[in-house]
Parts: structure tokens; C-alpha cells; sequence
């Protein structure tokens, strides 16, 4: 090899690869090589597809409208067929507008509706969730400016000033920011209201409950500070508070907790656990992988059919399995248009 050319040692050098190149290709085809490829191409891809454990909350709650309502045995509306629910609300007649703001520590909710004077009403506008109180509101004045702004927009919609009420949620009574909105709608001639637990949770069957399942059913309101369960007792309502969907923050277990909520539930008279009528921010979660269309009532789907990762709305589902264990109702409708403040609405002349 020394004698030879540079030239002649790189065409040698091109004849041994190439002889490998074909060898290889050659032997490619052979079953023992054949053997030391991956087995399964699918199986090989599947590697990369999603987990189920690396799905997000609002995804699981998607998926439930799909999941099996045969759920685990124990969960006591697991494997239960749905009821139908074909209530409709009566429309008002020539009603007048009215709008209500839910103070919350984290924010606004409004609702304007049309009541008539036989206290038939209807949804007109809502908004849910409103942060005025973490945006752009440090000082007294910013508060007082963006107050006006918010009522502005429900001037503009046609409800009369005097037609605006404000009502504080028992759950936000206590905290710093709700005072300081407080002081700021005195100073603008607006009066507060402020409810217990206890009338909450009265004012929240007066909007949510139907005079026609007064006799045999009740509500429940899951809200992030407490939870209010209410029913009629003849001309007079009967209404309890328990925990709310936050509770975990408090480091307060599952079991503790399905154990209060339990034994305020089981409180409701047996004849009243036909129906229940639920509102709340954890319901409206889990409401809404299952409605259809734009209806107003929806029917939830058993607690074991819905998989949840979101740690206040596991603690509500968990609240939500305790109430369905101890009344054994196993028909939870969902309201999309109500809420307390306009159960306060229904009480004004």
C-alpha cells in the first residue's frame, strides 16, 4: 500500500465501502437483522400520545359529558338513568327592569332581569366574574371611578338608577377589598345589603326553586366560602350552611368535610329529595360539559362520572357526592340564569 498512489488508495478505499454499502443492503432484507428493528411501529408511536394524568381540569371536565354514568359501586347516583326534566319558567308579563350586583372579594357578578308583579322573571344580562376590584383600584378614588363606569353600563341598558341594588355574598362579608367598595357605593347614595349564610341561602331557593316542587324538593348553592342547603316547610324555608369548595385551603380533609356536609344534608325531610336545584361556581362546571344547546335547566351526571384535577373543584365534587350519598337524590338540575341577589330582588316591592 505505501507504493501506491494517493490516488490509487482512495479508489481502493471507494471499492471497500462500496462492497459494504451492498453488503448491508443485501443482508437488510435477512429475518435476523429484521430481528433487531423495533417490533411494533403503533405501539413504538403510542409513546408520545397524552397521558389521562396529563389532562387539565377544564379537559376532564370536558371528557365527563363522554364518561360512563355506571360509575364505581358505592357512589349512590352511580348507574342510575337520568330523569327527564322538561320544566319551563313562566315569562313575565309587561315586567320592569331591575339590576342586582353580587360584591365578591374577588370580583362582580350583575344580573339585570325583567320582573313582573306576579314575581315571574327572566334573565336579560349577566356577567360573571367581573375583577374591578384587583384591576386599576388602589385608591379610594379609582374605586369611586370604576364603580360609576360598572353602574354606566347598566344605565345604559335601561335599568333606572334607583333599580340597582348591591348585595354582599355571606362567603365575601369579612374581607379588606369588599368594605373599601362598600364605603366607596355609600359615598355615591348607594345602599349596601349584606346577607347571613342563613338568607342566603333562603334568598337562593326563592330564585332558584320553582312554586311547583316546593312540596317534595330542595337546593343546594356550592359557593368557594360555604355551601347553603335550603327547603320549604310549609310557608316558611328552612335553610343550613356547611362548607365551601375553598376548604381545602384550610388544609381540612375530604372525609372530614363529606362528613359535616352529610349531616346537614341528611336534615332535609325524605319527601323533599325528589329534586334538587344546585348553583354554584363548581356546578356551573360541571354543568357545562353537558348541556345541550343554550337550555336553561341541565341535568348534571352522577358524581363518579366526572374526573376532575383542579384542586377546589375536586372539593367541590366531593361536597356535591356528599349531598347525592345522604339524600339519595339522584336528580341534580342545574340553573344557568339564577343566583341569590335575585332571590333579594324577588323580596322588593
Amino acid at each position: 500500500m505505501q507504493r501506491l498512489t494517493v490516488a490509487g488508495r482512495l479508489l481502493i478505499t471507494a471499492l471497500i465501502i462500496g462492497a459494504i454499502y451492498f453488503a448491508f443492503r443485501y443482508f437488510s432484507g435477512n429475518e435476523a437483522l429484521r430481528k433487531l428493528q423495533p417490533k411494533d411501529k403503533e405501539y413504538s408511536e403510542s409513546q408520545t400520545m397524552p397521558r389521562s394524568d396529563d389532562k387539565t381540569a377544564e379537559g376532564a371536565v370536558e371528557e365527563s359529558s363522554a364518561t360512563d354514568n355506571n360509575g364505581s359501586s358505592g357512589e349512590a347516583t352511580g348507574g342510575q338513568t337520568q330523569r327527564a326534566f322538561t320544566y319551563t319558567a313562566p315569562e313575565p308579563q309587561n315586567g320592569k327592569l331591575k339590576g342586582v350586583v353580587e360584591l365578591g372579594a374577588s370580583g362582580f357578578n350583575s344580573f339585570i332581569v325583567r320582573i313582573d308583579d306576579q314575581k315571574h322573571w327572566k334573565l336579560e344580562k349577566a356577567e360573571f366574574g367581573n375583577s374591578l376590584v384587583l384591576e386599576n383600584m388602589a385608591t379610594d378614588e379609582d374605586v369611586r371611578s370604576g364603580l360609576k363606569s360598572y353602574i354606566g353600563k347598566m344605565l345604559d341598558f335601561g335599568v333606572g338608577g334607583r333599580d340597582i341594588q348591591f348585595v354582599v355574598s355571606s362567603g365575601a362579608v369579612k374581607a379588606e377589598v369588599t368594605q373599601k367598595i362598600v364605603k366607596a357605593l355609600k359615598s355615591l347614595n348607594y345602599v349596601v345589603n349584606t346577607v347571613t349564610p342563613e338568607q342566603e341561602g333562603s334568598l337562593g331557593l326563592r330564585a332558584v326553586l320553582p312554586t311547583e316542587f316546593y312540596d317534595n324538593s330542595f337546593v343546594v348553592d356550592i359557593g368557594s366560602g360555604n355551601t347553603k342547603i335550603s327547603w320549604k316547610e310549609g310557608s316558611s324555608t328552612k335553610a343550613l350552611e356547611t362548607y365551601g369548595a375553598k376548604y381545602f385551603q384550610e388544609g381540612t380533609s375530604d372525609e372530614a368535610v363529606a362528613s359535616a356536609v352529610q349531616a346537614k344534608a341528611k336534615q332535609i325531610p325524605s319527601d323533599h329529595r325528589k329534586t334538587c336545584f344546585i348553583i354554584g361556581g363548581v356546578p356551573f362546571e360541571l354543568a357545562k360539559s353537558v348541556r345541550k344547546g343554550k337550555e336553561r335547566y341541565t341535568v348534571l351526571d352522577a358524581p363518579s362520572a366526572y374526573k376532575l384535577e383542579n384542586a377546589k373543584s375536586k372539593a367541590g365534587l366531593n361536597i356535591y357526592k356528599a349531598i347525592a350519598d345522604a339524600t339519595g337524590c339522584d336528580q341534580f338540575v342545574f340553573d344557568w340564569d339564577a343566583n341569590f341577589t335575585i332571590g333579594y330582588l324577588l323580596t322588593l316591592k
